[in-house]
């Protein structure tokens, strides 16, 4: 299910002018990695995941791969910040989410290597469902090890699930492909937006008029006779889309 939004709302604007216009999206965002803690602000529908906040922002849990570092706030310190009018809505996000388990806790950043890198490497202190949301990554996951630079204007989100037969495991970005390009369609038609035919090329590649724009990546570890899964999506800029001659108008945050 996407949720709606009256703008397409994906990067803050003070990210854009802390990097200098002479720099490469990859050497600023590089250099900014290195020289602050990622934040990421901890959100909660009810407040069984606010106290979960509380307890990871308190306990300094959260951190990333290889030492780095994380500046954990709350969701009540949001405005605090001034990251203007297209930063992502959480407040919209959590009160359009009705859903008993994802999305409920919820990891949003301006700035980020990898939404992944979250999910995944603090899967255990994370309830399960657990969503993250990135304005910007600079060292997203790929295929073959393959790195993403995800600027403004994309979608990137990472989540979290267990499942005990793990032969259903490989079956998760099969899924989670499914469900994204039937959503974006859902949402179109639902909404009267032009019709967007994204479609899936095998297996966890999302193409629209012979492009790619956008895939979908699973990883799991094995703990506790449970496979922990952290499933990864990432949609291409609107600007790409508009190239194709679509015009996704508006175009809405994910939703579980």
């Amino acid at each position: 299910m996407l949720v709606q939004s009256s703008r397409f709302r994906f990067l803050f604007h003070p990210i854009q002018k802390l990097i200098p216009s002479s720099l490469s999206f990859s050497v600023a965002s590089s250099a900014m990695d290195s020289a602050s803690p990622s934040m990421l602000f901890l959100c909660g529908k009810s407040s069984t995941e606010s106290e979960i906040a509380k307890s990871l922002k308190i306990n300094d849990t959260l951190n990333l791969p290889n030492g780095g570092k994380v500046s954990a706030l709350l969701q009540s310190e949001i405005n605090t910040f001034r990251f203007g009018e297209d930063a992502f809505n959480v407040d919209l996000f959590l009160n359009s989410l009705s859903t008993k388990r994802f999305g409920r806790f919820l990891i949003w950043s301006p700035l980020l290597p990898s939404t992944h890198d979250i999910v995944s490497h603090n899967f255990c202190e994370l309830p399960v469902g657990t969503v993250c949301v990135a304005d910007t990554q600079f060292k997203g996951r790929g295929r073959s090890k393959n790195a993403w630079e995800s600027p403004r204007g994309c979608l990137m989100f990472s989540f979290t699930l267990q499942m005990e037969d793990g032969k259903t495991v490989p079956l998760v970005q099969y899924v989670v492909s499914l469900a994204v390009t039937e959503a974006i369609k859902d949402v179109c038609d639902r909404n009267g937006f032009p019709f967007i035919d994204v479609r899936i090329k095998w297996p966890n590649d999302l193409y629209l008029n012979g492009l790619k724009v956008g895939g979908i990546l699973c990883t799991s570890t094995y703990k506790s006779k449970k496979f922990n899964v952290s499933s990864d999506s990432l949609a291409e800029p609107l600007a790409r889309f508009k190239l194709m001659g679509c015009d996704p108008v508006n175009f809405l945050k994910v939703n579980f």
